[in-house]
């Protein structure tokens, strides 16, 4: 038995002695009464009766043991061509301040405030504050649209909220606050007051009493302390797109979350304290919140924050100057980052060109890693590339490769294991386990780890069907795969991306993955598609590399018959496409569900956070060339 063995198993055996040791790494004010209070499965709570202050964690320990000019966050915007630092003491200053010019303005313990900024280094501030006061923030990823805005503001129901006058994309200033003042316009509850961040790119027009100047305000406010709250008070509530189209706010308790979030920084990414760690994300999501924000900052690392794209600003060479520049020792991102510079860079030239000898891993999550991305990245950085598995509800990994206990045998495709505090089994639709090896629902035994969400805002009932119920005694991921029999893990496809093809339960990831091999594809998307006949088809749609040599109509007959021979005859994959380009959200995440209604000719439910809504005019020309939606 190898050393991820026994950690494994010590948390598997006695899950509260486990997780009690691991929370001596964080500062408590009063100590808890239980490590898990199991009194009302399936609700379980982590550390109840104890209490804390995050904030307190991420920052002013830092101080006091003596890492106040050590940088806390390293802001990188090419978008703006800056470049500046703030260590751990200007970053204590700062954020008490900002406190203050809430707590001034009546923001106090249990206080909701929605937080609606680009990246920069205020958005990090901005959590902090709340965190400081114990009052509870809600990140609203920059931009997004104002009715959206308007349906989280009534269901949060926030105090303040705290914006910026832009946010920059490669080619345009995005004013926010024309968005965010017909976002107040239509919400019913509205908040008492504003903060706004002018920035030089664009100038907000202040609405006179309720809207503060952010660098005025702050500087003229008392630097405020810290507010001890109970381990299970919430910390953060973030929005997830529902099905409903009613959000979901997925809650964040204050000390499961320190204690899992400061255990990942070493157990699963290796970082030790002083280093700098580089997550490329955006605080609009949860990869951002726990590792731009708070895993980073908990355990007394450097975090980058970075204002820019991996393509086009100014090209593909882009996070190779930031690893460089910063001394980054590893990179998180999601595998669509990738695969637009490799799309841009297939050879990896650009990588040449820079100085990468203090990085050591690169991390992937966010979606599905294609082992063709993962290959090219290992080949092109010379360096392990991770690939793990975890959702906005979990808050960090359930999958991984735990590299500060035992870096594990890379099976391209797998997020490796179930990490510490996870058991993961595979269901059929009975609930029944499955054999090693058989596709099914991926499920967790309760309780889940400490950091996971305890429950959902002002929902509880919607957390229990939503995630409980089907499976009971188990968490529902909404993730089909398999777990083979070495105990890795490969997640093919959220629950209903499985295709049922005449009776053959088949993963349209497993195809993505054949369409992936092809030299000429720089990414692909499978979706199922109905048919009278067979219930349902997949169908392909191909991105082809920058250069590709081989005509559309060659490398679609190709990929076509790469399935048939890799899957077989029954997949009954028979067309295929090549676009320009695919829909995604802003985090990366491809718009299958969405292409698999213009496919059906149903009807179109566009999510909010569509990166770009043209794309989907493009994708349904094409459909309509291929013959879809069937007798439209």
């Amino acid at each position: 038995m190898g050393r991820f063995d026994d950690v494994y198993k010590s948390a598997m055996r006695d899950p509260a002695g486990f997780w009690g040791k691991a929370a001596e790494d964080i500062h408590w004010i009063e100590k808890w009464d239980k490590v898990l209070d199991d009194s009302d499965p399936p609700y379980y709570r982590w550390f109840a009766g104890g209490t804390l202050n995050t904030c307190y964690n991420a920052v002013d320990r830092h101080v006091k043991d003596g890492r106040g000019e050590q940088a806390a966050i390293i802001y990188d915007s090419p978008v703006t061509d800056t470049v500046s630092h703030l260590t751990y003491r200007q970053l204590q200053d700062q954020v008490a301040r900002c406190a203050g010019a809430l707590a001034a303005r009546g923001v106090a313990k249990g206080d909701r405030v929605i937080i609606y900024m680009p990246m920069v280094p205020e958005a990090l501030i901005a959590m902090l504050a709340c965190a400081r006061l114990g009052a509870v923030h809600s990140v609203v990823f920059g931009g997004f649209a104002a009715n959206e805005l308007a349906t989280r503001i009534d269901d949060a129901r926030p105090k303040a909220i705290l914006s910026a006058s832009c946010g920059i994309e490669p080619t345009r200033v995005v004013p926010y606050k024309p968005l965010l003042d017909a976002a107040i316009q239509m919400a019913i509850h509205k908040p008492e007051f504003c903060l706004i961040l002018q920035r030089p790119q664009a100038h907000a027009e202040m609405q006179a009493g309720r809207d503060h100047d952010w660098a005025e305000t702050v500087a003229a406010a008392a630097p405020q302390e810290c507010v001890p709250v109970a381990a299970t008070d919430p910390l953060y509530i973030l929005y997830t797109s529902g099905t409903t189209g009613q959000p979901k706010g997925i809650v964040r308790d204050n000390g499961g979350h320190a204690v899992a979030l400061k255990w990942s920084m070493k157990n699963i990414y290796n970082i030790d304290p002083g280093e700098v760690w580089w997550s490329a994300s955006d605080v609009g999501w949860v990869v951002g919140h726990s590792y731009i924000c708070y895993g980073p900052l908990l355990h007394g690392a450097t975090t980058v924050v970075y204002e820019g794209k991996p393509v086009g600003t100014p090209d593909a060479g882009a996070f190779w100057r930031v690893i460089q520049q910063h001394g980054a020792v590893s990179l998180f991102t999601a595998p669509t980052a990738f695969r637009a510079i490799r799309q841009q860079d297939p050879d990896g030239k650009l990588i040449g060109d820079y100085d990468l000898s203090k990085f050591r891993v690169l991390f992937l999550a966010g979606e599905r890693c294609d082992p063709d991305t993962l290959e090219w990245a290992q080949d092109q950085l010379k360096v392990p590339v991770i690939d793990h598995w975890w959702q906005t509800e979990t808050g960090w990994s359930i999958a991984a490769n735990c590299m500060g206990i035992e870096h594990l045998a890379v099976k391209p495709g797998s997020p490796t294991r179930p990490v510490p505090g996870w058991d993961l089994r595979v269901l059929d639709a009975d609930g029944k386990e499955v054999p090693p090896g058989t596709i099914g629902a991926l499920v967790g035994k309760l309780p889940m780890p400490p950091g996971c969400f305890p429950t959902l805002w002002n929902a509880k009932q919607r957390y229990h069907d939503s995630y409980l119920r089907h499976f009971p005694g188990y968490y529902e991921t909404g993730d089909a795969g398999i777990i083979d029999a070495d105990g890795y893990v490969h997640v093919m496809a959220r629950t209903d991306d499985i295709i049922n093809v005449a009776g053959h339960r088949l993963s349209t990831g497993a195809m993505e993955e054949v369409l992936a091999a092809h030299p000429d594809v720089a990414e692909c998307a499978v979706i199922g598609v109905a048919d009278r006949l067979k219930g349902q088809l997949p169908v392909g749609f191909v991105v082809l590399k920058a250069g590709a040599t081989d005509s559309p109509a060659d490398v679609a007959k190709e990929v076509v018959q790469m399935v048939r021979d890799r899957i077989g005859p029954v997949a009954a994959f028979k067309s295929a496409a090549v676009v320009k380009r695919l829909p995604k959200t802003r985090s990366g995440k491809i718009l299958r569900a969405t292409m698999r209604q213009l496919a059906d000719g149903t009807e179109v439910k566009v999510p909010a956070t569509i990166d770009d809504p043209q794309i989907l005019d493009e994708i349904k020309a094409t459909l309509a060339e291929i013959g879809y939606p069937k007798g439209g």
